[in-house]
């Protein structure tokens, strides 16, 4: 009989909190709650006002409760490439058993060891993600238990941050009343899931194009090697076109979605729009191909800075393309400019869930279905419900339980650590 496991994930954009609830059943996500409100106090994917992130982050959340009656204590948080860096370990330990077969305590001790790197004090761990696993000199191995060995190697690619951001993200969840039920990279988790196998062995630029900036995830050979993150996004079309049609932001907001296309030579010259002028009674008419032209300037500096970081990762040549995301990959056009600049295949990714069918919703998803992996791999079984027993009153506001990072023993060593740095970061 097929078990099913809930998980809520929670994902903290510069534009949007999104709070997804899922139930998974033989790898099919069943999306049963979202919550999805504008984000205040983040600009350019870090958090300038602790407070104000809070009440999105609660607002995101009780949107989320009302749809499953129930209220939620546990969250997947992702966190977002913004000052990450990558480092090649390496971990080395003999097999322990008597019979040399290796099992999950010789995976937990050959990770620990590829812990012994040094981190400067102002960074802290975030994950680390074998690459291979290496026995008695063979290598190329996904998983080596019920193996026979003597010598246990693992490659891997430990992920760090600044623990300036990882602290104030971790505040802001606390202050929300939720724990921390597992945290990942938000690009590595979104871009596992929105390529196919061919497009993360040829070599694929994962891009997503978010409000307030841009992420940038490299996969080659299958495995996750590079990120960057630009400090441009869909909020920099807003701005323009609020400027140059001298019209309130909002408004702006609104001609983007419903008018925006990024491809000026596909853009219609025919349908003409009312745009209201701040400070003015009157209003102009405008056409499509008129704020196409607004829009593509602004995306074709995006797509030059792309390629910039991508030279400076060491990217020369991207056989598997660009696939593009976020809230901006909704733009018609988008496709049509980003291989004219680019010069390479793109396709855009959307997630194939009833309710959550936007691109906006890419990483929200796939750090549920991220989750869900990795506990199947360490052969883990979530029975730590993340939706209290307490049903949602829509009446009378819940109290949260306060946020606890004490944690029981974990499969994973890694996640174990960074726990452990919870607890004495939040005491």
């Amino acid at each position: 009989m097929s078990h099913s496991e809930l998980y809520v994930s929670l994902d903290i954009g510069s534009s949007s909190v999104k709070v997804l609830i899922g139930e998974v059943n033989d790898e099919t996500v069943h999306v049963i709650g979202v919550g999805n409100v504008k984000s205040v106090g983040i600009r350019r994917g870090s958090i300038v006002d602790i407070d104000a992130t809070v009440q999105s982050i609660k607002k995101a959340v009780d949107q989320a409760e009302r749809m499953v009656g129930m209220t939620i204590n546990k969250v997947i948080l992702g966190i977002p490439a913004n000052q990450v860096q990558l480092h090649a370990v390496k971990g080395v330990v003999a097999v322990n058993s008597e019979n040399r077969e290796i099992t999950d305590l010789d995976l937990d001790r050959v990770m620990e060891s590829a812990q012994l790197m040094s981190i400067p004090p102002d960074r802290e761990l975030i994950n680390i993600v074998p690459t291979q696993y290496i026995v008695d000199g063979l290598d190329g191995i996904k998983d080596p238990r019920g193996m026979i060995g003597i010598r246990l190697e693992m490659d891997g690619t430990m992920i760090t941050t600044s623990k300036t951001v990882l602290h104030n993200v971790l505040r802001c969840v606390e202050k929300a009343g939720l724990e921390i039920q597992q945290i990942y990279l938000q690009p590595l988790a979104s871009g596992e899931f929105a390529l196919t196998e061919d497009e993360r062995n040829r070599g694929t630029a994962f891009v997503d194009i978010g409000g307030g900036s841009t992420t940038i995830a490299v996969f080659e050979e299958g495995h996750f090697t590079g990120t960057a993150m630009i400090p441009v996004g869909g909020d920099h079309l807003t701005k323009d076109l609020s400027i140059v049609l001298k019209t309130p932001t909002e408004q702006a907001e609104k001609i983007k979605r419903e008018y925006g296309h990024a491809y000026y030579d596909d853009a219609s010259d025919d349908e003409l729009f009312e745009v209201p002028v701040i400070g003015a009674d009157t209003k102009e008419q405008y056409s499509q191909r008129y704020i196409s032209e607004i829009i593509g300037v602004r995306l074709e500096e995006l797509f030059d800075l792309i390629i910039d970081e991508l030279y400076r990762m060491g990217i020369q040549d991207l056989p598997g393309g660009v696939v593009l995301t976020g809230g901006v990959a909704k733009l018609e056009g988008l496709p049509q400019l980003a291989r004219h600049v680019l010069q390479t295949s793109v396709k855009i990714y959307t997630p194939d869930y009833i309710g959550v069918r936007e691109p906006e919703y890419t990483s929200a998803v796939n750090l549920i279905r991220y989750a869900y992996k990795e506990s199947q791999f360490n052969h883990e079984v979530s029975d730590n419900n993340p939706l209290g027993n307490v049903p949602y009153d829509t009446h009378v506001e819940q109290p949260k339980k306060q946020a606890s990072y004490e944690t029981e023993e974990h499969r994973d060593g890694v996640l174990t650590k960074v726990k452990g740095f919870f607890n004495k970061f939040l005491e």
